[in-house]
């Protein structure tokens, strides 16, 4: 502490120690002190996931090799709807389409259902 302190006197920069304004945060809720603030701009910018869910059936639904009548909310894409691989991507590449957004390769390789879509969309704040 006192090195930082003396480079940062070197730096002319002010350098107080950090007074606590509850000292008792020591040794009861530590995870008060740490908490992050986020701005509402950011705390507001995720979709809510009813929407998500709605609008991620609707692509699978939409998709030719696809019968909408298997199309469920827990449904996985080879096992229930009966498609492969390759068009497990054209569904997730649909779905960046559709939310605006790029969803990374490791990421979309984990995508084989309309619930992990829905999950992973929903908790991502660049969806629109």
């Amino acid at each position: 502490m006192a090195a930082r302190i003396a480079l940062l006197k070197y730096l002319r920069v002010e350098a107080r120690p950090v007074q606590l304004r509850n000292p008792r945060l020591i040794g009861g809720s530590v995870s008060q002190l740490f908490k992050r603030h986020f701005s509402e701009e950011v705390r507001g910018s995720f979709l809510d996931k009813d929407e998500v869910r709605d609008r991620v059936i609707n692509v699978v639904k939409n998709f030719q090799k696809v019968d909408p009548s298997k199309v469920v909310p827990n449904a996985h894409f080879q096992n229930d709807l009966g498609l492969d691989s390759l068009d497990t991507v054209e569904i997730v590449m649909a779905l960046e389409e559709e939310f605006r957004f790029e969803i990374p390769d490791n990421e979309a390789d984990k995508i084989n259902s309309i619930n992990l879509a829905v999950d992973f969309i929903a908790s991502h704040p660049q969806a629109k």
